[in-house]
């Protein structure tokens, strides 16, 4: 479970002021101060903050307009696939423990089959059905972080767990639980899917210009109001501080991080972070402090970074190469952490 916030900081740089978009997860943006030409947008979603940057000028599109296609795109996806709404879609499958086939929307059809490809091709490191194993460590909508469950606890939660236990059809649009205790945790990957719906609305109205962030998670297209491609600062993995550990240029892809330096409690001197690991059951305790990945999609992306993080450094870069993924992973050494990129992503961000 990702929980986010959004917090503005203003710093000299070289002459430039530096509006710092900063997610738990580990984002910043990086630009010039507000153009009057741009519009943007911020407010709360999904647990954590969206913030819009349009830098299209003289198309005709009013603030006051864009704010009320986002709100609505956003708020019908919290309808769909918040575990925190307890009407939502996802909630009411969730309660369902019924091994027919259900409908469900197009929309849940489009992020459980993409959550079913990234769970296969990472060999069951991303898997949406790790709810009961979230909510059993406090990282949920239903109990208080902080405590470690009993062994038992975790044992019998994950017999629930596996995206081989639930199956999908395209016409109409259906889900079928394999078992009847199945549900679904859609927070690594429902941002990714939130921001790609925004792009494509701003798309819409015929904007080409824009950078979409929802919690860290980011979707540029075309320029700045500059003509340059968007600045992206990936937030060094230190509790307590503040920090950029490498600044990319993004333009028309997407980018998502996630990492377990911020979200996470402490019990007799071991830390427990958020991300959990679906084939043990227990929070993931490796050297991977954080990791993002361009995507074109940022859904993909989302899913992606997710993963990495509950396989840790080895097993993250030892995939992403195999795979082609293009990934930044943050390792923790002796002295203090490391950048490992792969190839794909030293590529995508030099085409920038």
């Amino acid at each position: 479970m990702k929980r986010n916030f959004v917090r503005q900081l203003a710093v000299d740089c070289r002459g430039l002021t530096l509006l710092a978009f900063l997610a738990t997860i580990g984002t910043l943006v990086l630009g010039c101060a507000k153009s009057p030409k741009e519009i943007r947008l911020i407010g709360a979603t999904m647990g954590t903050q969206y913030a819009i940057t349009v830098a299209d000028s003289n198309n005709g599109v009013t603030k006051a307009e864009l704010r009320g296609d986002i709100e609505a795109m956003l708020e019908k996806i919290n309808r769909l696939m918040s575990t925190y709404d307890s009407a939502s879609e996802i909630s009411v499958i969730n309660r369902q423990r019924s091994t027919n086939w259900l409908a469900i929307s197009d929309e849940l059809l489009v992020v459980l089959s993409a959550a079913k490809a990234v769970h296969q091709i990472s060999n069951g490191a991303f898997d949406v059905t790790v709810a009961p194993l979230v909510d059993l460590w406090g990282f949920g909508a239903t109990k208080e972080k902080g405590f470690v469950p009993d062994p038992n606890a975790v044992r019998d939660a994950r017999r629930s767990v596996g995206s081989g236990r639930f199956e999908l059809r395209g016409s109409p649009p259906g889900l079928k639980k394999m078992d009847r205790d199945v549900a679904f945790d859609l927070s690594g990957i429902a941002k990714g899917y939130a921001v790609d719906e925004i792009a494509e609305t701003l798309k819409t109205r015929g904007l080409t210009n824009f950078l979409v962030n929802i919690g860290g998670e980011m979707r540029a297209s075309g320029t700045n109001n500059s003509g340059k491609a968007w600045r992206i600062g990936i937030e060094t993995p230190t509790v307590g501080e503040r920090g950029i550990a490498q600044t990319i240029a993004l333009r028309d892809t997407g980018l998502a991080s996630s990492g377990n330096y911020r979200n996470n409690f402490v019990v007799d001197g071991v830390q427990y972070g958020h991300t959990i690991d679906p084939t043990t059951g227990q929070p993931t305790q490796h050297l991977l402090l954080a990791a993002s990945v361009i995507h074109p999609s940022t859904m993909i992306a989302d899913a992606w970074a997710t993963a990495l993080m509950s396989m840790g450094p080895d097993a993250a870069l030892e995939v992403s190469t195999n795979v082609g993924v293009a990934a930044m992973l943050l390792r923790k050494n002796a002295a203090s952490w490391q950048i490992i990129t792969t190839a794909p992503f030293d590529e995508a961000v030099k085409q920038r």
